[in-house]
């Protein structure tokens, strides 16, 4: 393993700066910028070069190898935040022949390498380095603890009993079996099934809970999409205007919506024109209100009873300022009615935020559908009364290598580079 460094802090201006050095030779070189190294895991010194100059006074902190988060030998140098230092030192690291820089996740895979983390975890890392809002921190806590490998080891554990009693039966063809394995092989079989579809099935809200939720406003031109739109955001992010057909490309505003990453769209004003352009943006309005999370669609109060809501529609009167105190709509340019609003589509979202478990991405949901067939083939097989049960055999040896890819246990290669490519140098 080579040793490798970096500055595992935001470059710029800082009270403190962490620089981190990991390998084989992380001790060495590290007693030759401080002189020597704290005996108890930290300690001030001074951070010289090799002419002895002093370059900074540092919190020098140490981890042994196979106690630090990389598993290997670490040395982490808290300098002063300023560019300069930080310039200077990692100069001096850079010329020292046993380090290297290091490249995007190289830590955390090196990590990955020496066992302490799995797959699943640093996916669970990378999305708490990304963290907005209070929902992604808390989904990425679960994975990154080890939730998924956690439940992986179990299901593996359970398929190997299966095969275990399976192959205890092939073994003895020739003799009288006791005891009839089928019934406790299916009951296993299915409760890691049912286990595992629960987990394909929250994939889509989990990367909802990641990527963010989208909400679009809709209706009829001049309904006051723009001005709740800017309402909502805070700024003037569309222009408002009593000029029909204004807006004509969706607009799209970033937010935290009680914990929620919720990505707010201002759509084109629904109706039929004959302006090209306009067309346009109407169609791309509808294309996208149809694939959003929640459609906020405000009407007039002859059009409230006409709207049909389903799951994914709220309904409210737009621009009720407008109207008599007693009609029930939104108002952005009052605000009347827009903490009503946003709890109801917070209510939405967060009742789909709750199917949401620890298999978080896409590579998560294929593995565990790889692994549901192939413990279906293996019930379809041990059902029948003259199976071929080392056929069964075999799909459950198949379905246990697909849980180790599922925490990168075997066959990751591939993957490894898109996955650390998200990661920042330094971590």
């Amino acid at each position: 393993m080579d040793t490798i460094y970096a500055l595992a802090t935001a470059r710029g201006r800082a009270g403190v700066a962490v620089i981190r050095i990991s390998g084989p030779a992380a001790r060495m070189v590290a007693e030759r910028l401080t002189g020597s190294l704290p005996e108890h895991g930290r300690g001030l010194r001074v951070v010289r070069n090799m002419a002895g100059e002093v370059l900074d006074e540092a919190l020098v902190l140490t981890f042994a190898k196979g106690r630090s988060f990389t598993g290997a030998g670490v040395v982490e140098l808290h300098l002063h935040g300023s560019r300069a230092v930080i310039d200077v030192v990692l100069r001096e690291l850079s010329e020292q022949p046993e380090l290297r820089l290091a490249q995007a996740g190289e830590f955390t895979r090196q990590a990955l390498e020496n066992g302490r983390l799995d797959l699943s975890q640093v996916e669970g890392l990378a999305d708490l380095v990304d963290a907005e809002t209070e929902a992604q921190r808390r989904q990425a806590m679960r994975v990154m603890s080890g939730g998924l490998g956690r439940k992986a080891d179990q299901w593996k554990r359970d398929l190997l009993r299966a095969m275990a009693l399976l192959e205890a039966v092939i073994d003895f063809a020739e003799e009288d079996v006791p005891v009839d394995v089928t019934p406790e092989v299916t009951a296993t079989l299915e409760r890691c099934r049912q286990a595992m579809q629960v987990e394909m099935d929250g994939v889509v809200a989990a990367e909802r809970i990641r990527d963010g939720f989208e909400v679009a406003i809709i209706g009829a031109p001049n309904m006051g999409k723009s001005t709740l739109l800017n309402h909502l955001a805070g700024r003037e992010a569309a222009i408002i205007s009593d000029v029909p057909g204004t807006t004509r490309d969706v607009i799209e505003v970033r937010m935290d919506l009680r914990g929620l990453p919720v990505t707010l769209l201002d759509t084109a004003g629904l109706r039929e024109s004959t302006d090209a352009v306009e067309a346009i943006g109407i169609a791309r309005a509808r294309e996208r209100a149809q694939q959003a999370d929640v459609r906020v669609h405000l009407v007039t109060p002859e059009e409230i009873d006409t709207v049909t809501e389903g799951p994914k529609d709220i309904v409210r009167i737009g621009r009720c300022d407008r109207y008599s105190p007693g009609l029930s709509g939104v108002s952005g340019l009052t605000g009347a009615g827009v903490d009503e609003l946003l709890s109801a589509i917070s209510d939405r979202l967060s009742s789909r935020a709750l199917g949401a478990g620890v298999a978080i991405r896409e590579r998560h949901r294929e593995a565990l559908s790889v692994g549901v067939e192939h413990m279906e083939r293996c019930l379809s097989i041990v059902s029948e009364s003259h199976g071929a049960l080392d056929l069964a055999a075999e799909e459950l040896r198949l379905g246990v290598r697909t849980l180790d890819t599922l925490v990168g246990r075997v066959d990751v290669e591939d993957i490894l580079g898109e996955i650390f490519s998200s990661f920042c140098i330094g971590k």
